[in-house]
């Protein structure tokens, strides 16, 4: 959902195709959304789920990882990084 999001906002703001990518920073940095360093350690992380969660041997320590607490954390995390850039688009 982030990743189309940022997309989105590539395409309203470039009025052309979004790049084939699926590094968050670097599609917020293309899409000219300014991101503090916060943010920014926030999409590294969530694009490093969808790493993770692709490759078999990543998938078995990202599981192990992934206790009740963290997941919570990191969906509240998602939620809040979905709503701003929601509120960024037209």
């Amino acid at each position: 959902a982030i990743e189309k999001l940022l997309k989105g906002i590539y395409v309203e703001r470039r009025k052309e195709h979004a790049p084939p990518i699926h590094n968050l920073p670097r599609l917020a940095r293309l899409a000219d959304v300014h991101v503090d360093e916060n943010r920014r350690d926030t999409l590294i992380l969530i694009s490093s789920f969808n790493i993770e969660a692709r490759y078999p041997d990543l998938k078995r320590s990202f599981r192990a990882r992934c206790t009740e607490q963290y997941t919570q954390t990191q969906m509240r995390s998602i939620e809040e990084t979905f709503q701003w850039l929601k509120h960024l688009t037209g």
